[in-house]
């Protein structure tokens, strides 16, 4: 059986001063996001106010001129504002009108970096938990009291709000926003394609410190790619720091400062993902799926699978994989 799937309009705001790799973040994602078949599940496009936008000066200042202007605003599905020079600059009226409005009718909003603080101006933060660059955090929670603004973290999902740390946490948040729309196993080839880890969750650290660069042997790739083949097995964080040769202490330790996380965090969010492509991509039974992903029971999937992607197993496989297209 095919699917017919209504293209979803991405629409990236570019207000003046906007930053160009945060501008690039959404076509990279979104424009390289397909179906099994590769035919493309999004459109993008960028918009300016009137009279168009200048990039910040990073690379030399450059003129952004588009087709696209305020107006298609109105015919987004998801807009998503980048990162700006001067975040003491108030956006012009009709670009806040513009943003209310599209909030109003059920747009999904999002903002990469600073471009939350465009998201407060307009109101779509108060009352909300989002995030910034976290350089930026206490100016944004500053000027904006009503916004309750979590510097840790890479991205927040508030519903139809959502927010990014800087630079590469804008990757880690539209990819998060196709695996919301398509499945895991969709955003996982979207990540391939664009040489980015798919499992960077919201809740990662956002600035991990490092004293110096870790060397091959306190590196932890080896023990994430063992932790991966291995996911089925009971494992304990004795059985985890035994493979890597330290101590439990050490263990934790690395993980906090390369992942941003401890490893029974990062081991269990890898298990949803597991039993998210084993629903999407197989008939397994739950009982089989929990099992396949290491949590032992179907009771102990649901509740860790609720708690993390806000669904249940059998409404998650229901909803993914019924759509799934052929082409």
């Amino acid at each position: 059986m095919r699917y017919v799937l209504a293209m979803h309009v991405v629409a990236v705001l570019a207000l003046d001063g906007v930053v160009a790799f945060d501008l690039s973040v959404p076509g990279q994602v979104f424009g390289t996001t397909t179906t099994s078949g590769n035919a493309p599940l999004y459109e993008v496009r960028a918009c300016t106010p009137p009279g168009g936008a200048e990039t910040s000066p990073m690379l030399g200042r450059m003129r952004l001129e588009t087709p696209f202007g305020l107006d298609s605003l109105a015919a987004a599905d998801t807009i998503v504002v980048p990162g700006h020079e001067d975040v003491r600059a108030v956006p012009p009226a009709e670009v806040l009108d513009a943003l209310r409005d599209a909030a109003d009718r059920g747009a999904r909003i999002a903002s990469i970096c600073v471009g939350a603080f465009v998201l407060a101006a307009a109101g779509l933060l108060d009352g909300r938990r989002a995030t910034t660059h976290w350089s930026y955090a206490k100016a944004l929670a500053r000027r904006y009291p009503d916004v309750e603004v979590d510097p840790s973290v890479l991205y927040v999902d508030d519903g139809r709000t959502l927010t990014s740390a800087g630079v590469a946490a804008g990757i880690d948040l539209c990819l998060h926003i196709v695996r919301q729309d398509h499945g895991s196993a969709t955003a996982a080839r979207t990540a391939r394609r664009i040489i980015m880890p798919p499992q960077r969750d919201g809740g990662q650290a956002q600035y991990i410190r490092h004293e110096d660069p870790p060397d091959d042997v306190a590196a932890l790739q080896p023990t994430l790619a063992w932790l991966e083949a291995n996911l089925h097995r009971p494992l304990t964080l004795d059985d985890i720091a035994r493979h890597a040769s330290v101590s439990v202490r050490t263990l934790t330790r690395r993980f906090r400062e390369q992942a941003g996380t401890t490893p029974l965090r990062w081991l269990s969010r890898a298990r949803v993902h597991r039993a998210q492509q084993l629903l999407e991509t197989t008939d397994l039974p739950v009982e089989r799926v929990a099992t396949e992903a290491g949590f032992g029971s179907p009771v102990t999937l649901r509740a860790h699978f609720a708690r993390s992607v806000g669904a249940s197993p059998l409404a998650y496989r229901g909803a993914f994989r019924a759509r799934t297209p052929s082409s």
